[in-house]
């Protein structure tokens, strides 16, 4: 089988298994090195704003900033945040606990559908056939969804996905058990015929490890917000970041961003600066409108904001999370965009016409 990366053998193996590794081990260290079982404000700044958030913002790079991209597909990408928005503005004057509710599934969703990808690229880079990649498919919703299942037998637990009641308890115990049983089954036999049949990937070996590591570990293991946040985080984010400056710097190269090139000259540093600091800036507006949850981090105060006003604010301060989730399933589909392929590295850089590169970012 063709060993294929889909950056190499080093920053695949960072990005994901040494990700999940680390953060195993951070999450495991922590409560013996004396921090609270909850989440503190540098894990919260380091985890969700700077990971989490920053990865969620990177989906600029990839449609809003490139007015190529834009003029290509203009329905598609005007419709997304406007139905998000509306659905979300909808959801939440029904019931706050409706939109929370909604929108954690959501994510989850977003969250495994994210793994099955990493290794449907996979599969597509070693020459897979359809028939493997539907195994591959089954082992990453084996690792995925058996530990959610089994969260789902054992709520309440110690830590929420958005917050507290957001997701559906009352399953018996038993259906958890044996959620965790089945997929124990199809990881053991995905190894078995890879062995067997001599289809043992490298790359999709690190990737299903970590993501069983990461799921498992963050959810089935994990006793403390701190645990989960760390392990669910880490994993989902840092290779998408790694994914969004590799596509960025090739489509840069095209000429694709115009005036926001120098973003891109300035290197992983640039790219990560921007992110960050619009990461940041969104968290504080959820700080001070919202949760009031970290003045260490956004300083104290605020403004209380309720009823038809806050069913509007929240939808809005989701809206860059909402519109992410939905354009994923469509932005990264190599048969359906040809260009995809060098942009990521993986072929011949096609340079924009000359006029592209002039062409002013909205």
């Amino acid at each position: 089988m063709s060993q294929r990366w889909l950056f190499s053998p080093v920053v695949d193996g960072l990005a994901f298994a040494g990700t999940a590794l680390l953060s195993f081990a951070l999450a495991l260290s922590l409560p013996f090195l004396g921090v609270s079982t909850e989440t503190p404000p540098w894990v919260f700044l380091l985890f969700v704003v700077f990971i989490d958030v920053a990865h969620v913002w990177s989906t600029l790079f990839r449609v809003y900033l490139d007015p190529e991209e834009l003029r290509r597909r203009p329905l598609l990408y005007t419709a997304a945040p406007l139905l998000a928005y509306g659905l979300g503005v909808a959801a939440h004057a029904l019931s706050p606990e409706l939109f929370w509710r909604v929108l954690a599934y959501v994510a989850a969703w977003h969250f495994i559908r994210q793994q099955v990808g990493w290794m449907v690229l996979y599969g597509r880079r070693a020459g897979s056939g359809e028939r493997e990649l539907n195994f591959d498919r089954a082992a990453i919703f084996a690792a995925t969804l058996g530990p959610v299942v089994w969260w789902h037998a054992h709520l309440p637990r110690a830590f929420w996905w958005f917050r507290e009641g957001d997701f559906i308890g009352g399953l018996p115990a038993w259906v958890g058990t044996a959620a965790l049983a089945v997929h124990a089954v199809v990881l053991l036999g995905w190894l078995v015929q890879a062995l067997v049949f001599r289809r043992l990937h490298l790359g999709k070996s690190l990737l299903l490890f970590a993501t069983w590591l990461s799921w498992f570990g963050g959810i089935v293991w994990a006793q403390s917000d701190l645990a989960f946040t760390v392990m669910n985080v880490a994993l989902h984010g840092v290779p998408y970041l790694v994914l969004l400056h590799r596509y960025a710097k090739h489509r840069n190269e095209e000429g694709g961003y115009g005036r926001l090139s120098w973003v891109l000259r300035a290197g992983g540093p640039g790219f990560l600066l921007l992110l960050w600091v619009l990461a940041f800036f969104e968290e504080l507006a959820w700080d001070k409108l919202v949760w009031h949850e970290h003045p260490m981090l956004f300083g104290a105060g605020g403004f209380e904001v309720e009823g038809a006003l806050l069913a509007l604010l929240v939808p809005l301060l989701s809206l860059p999370q909402t519109t992410h989730y939905l354009l994923d399933g469509f932005i990264w589909k190599t048969k359906a965009d040809p260009r995809l392929t060098p942009r990521l590295g993986w072929g011949p850089i096609v340079r924009s016409a000359p006029h592209a590169a002039t062409v002013n970012t909205p």
